[in-house]
């Protein structure tokens, strides 16, 4: 039987609330809507690797992530691997894809554009 798998890209539930807490100037509804666009980017643009699948390989991870105010990505930062090297090696190829993300609200502090996006391999 062949299983069927997703990519499940968890920032659509978005752990990144907690750290871009509404604080500062920004609009809580710019924020969230932007939130809900990098989710949305990053969803889409993760792949599972074909070698990953062939051996049935899951795991999870969590990069944490700066941007400019236009959206650039400035830096990112591996805070937990997953502990496969093939899922570790797709990371900085998504943040390649991702890159840039939605551009932020204007008003967004410095602070707002840190975060962190977790990330998982899952076969269902």
């Amino acid at each position: 039987m062949r299983k069927n798998f997703f990519v499940m890209a968890l920032v659509a539930v978005f752990a990144m609330v907690t750290t871009l807490a509404v604080s500062g100037n920004a609009d809580a509804a710019d924020l969230k809507g932007w939130k809900r666009k990098v989710a949305m980017t990053v969803a889409k643009k993760q792949v599972y690797p074909r070698s990953a699948l062939r051996r049935e390989i899951e795991g999870a991870a969590k990069v944490k992530v700066t941007v400019d105010h236009s959206g650039k990505i400035a830096s990112f930062e591996v805070l937990q691997p997953t502990g496969h090297d093939v899922l570790d090696r797709e990371i900085p190829r998504l943040m390649e894809r991702i890159d840039p993300l939605p551009k932020p609200p204007a008003d967004a502090s410095d602070d707002q554009l840190t975060f962190i996006i977790p990330l998982a391999w899952v076969l269902q």
